[in-house]
């Protein structure tokens, strides 16, 4: 099962909304295949966007970042968490007003950009506490922050992103840092700006005039979410943070419109699969056997993702997976499911 009448999924959609790392790029090297998939949607006159919740970077920075990389990217076409952050806290606090900032030189220049007075120590009294992912935040900076949260400023969160792809596997993201403060002080974040919040890509949805917007991530937890809650149709690629097993596992708040690989399902309907699809389609059979799932036949192993999908998405929680065919056996491999 692929996308309708064997289209390309791309020509249901006006404009294409990426995530950064893990869709476009892995840390400073660009994903096999991205270059080419943007370049073609420019070629074609679709529009593109990049929302990312990334607070370490301002948008002019993103776009030399992936112009570099060879990706065609203009600064207008990039939405951060950090520059989101700032236009919030600049449209609820008077001009001037001092903001205490927990992470990267980006967002600290965001804020001082809309108007604000970024400070460091509590003793400042700052309105409001702003954070966000910064290589360099440390205790001196979390202590700050509690004291100032703690003493009536408002704590703001670019994004509460658990973990941020690297060549050496996840590793701790804002919301690692988010937790250090929400352990301290006993509640959650006034405001989290970035995804999975829907502004981002609302945001980009509301720049074209007329047809549809896709978004395509790499994480159930923040672009699908985000753009479910957008009202937004979503593609998952597998090259990034989640993979087949979390997908099975998602929640309806998670889970995708479309499937693929990797960017190639824009355009290859061979490459791209909608789900959930029937749990008998596609060649493949899935079936209730002694408490696990049981997948026979043969075909393509994103159609039999589509089935198993359709089943473990009806069963209350994911039960044990397994082969009932020697091509099964393949899928499975090749899903990443093999036990």
């Amino acid at each position: 099962m692929t996308t309708d009448a064997g289209a390309r999924l791309v020509d249901g959609y006006a404009q294409v909304v990426f995530d950064l790392d893990g869709v476009i790029y892995l840390i400073d090297r660009p994903i096999p295949g991205a270059v080419e998939a943007v370049g073609r949607l420019h070629t074609e006159g679709r529009a593109v966007a990049y929302a990312t919740n990334n607070a370490s970077r301002r948008s002019s920075e993103v776009a030399d970042l992936l112009s570099g990389m060879g990706v065609p990217a203009r600064r207008e076409e990039v939405l951060t968490s950090a520059a989101a952050a700032a236009e919030l806290l600049r449209d609820r606090l008077p001009a001037g007003a001092p903001v205490l900032v927990v992470g990267a030189e980006a967002l600290r220049a965001e804020i001082a950009a809309v108007g604000l007075s970024p400070v460091d120590r509590a003793d400042e009294k700052p309105h409001a506490v702003v954070q966000g992912y910064g290589p360099q935040v440390g205790w001196t900076h979390l202590a700050e922050a509690t004291v100032a949260v703690r003493g009536g400023a408002t704590w703001i969160a670019t994004n509460t992103d658990r973990t941020l792809p690297s060549g050496r596997g996840p590793l701790p993201g804002n919301g690692a840092l988010v937790a250090v403060l929400r352990t301290a002080l006993g509640r959650e974040p006034d405001v989290v700006v970035g995804k999975p919040e829907p502004e981002l890509f609302a945001t980009a949805a509301r720049r074209i005039d007329d047809g549809r917007t896709l978004v395509v991530g790499d994480r159930l937890d923040t672009d699908i979410e985000g753009a479910r809650r957008a009202g937004l149709d979503s593609l998952l690629v597998l090259t990034g943070v989640s993979d087949v097993p979390e997908l099975l596992a998602a929640e309806p708040a998670r889970r995708p419109t479309f499937v693929a690989h990797d960017l190639a399902g824009l355009f290859d309907p061979a490459a791209v699969v909608r789900v959930p699809g029937p749990a008998d389609a596609g060649g493949w059979s899935v079936a209730a056997r002694d408490g696990g799932l049981e997948l026979t036949g043969a075909g393509r192993p994103l159609d039999a993702l589509a089935a198993l999908c359709a089943a473990a998405w009806s069963a209350p929680a994911v039960p044990p997976i397994r082969a009932g065919s020697p091509d099964a056996t393949r899928a499975l491999t090749a899903l990443g499911l093999a036990t």
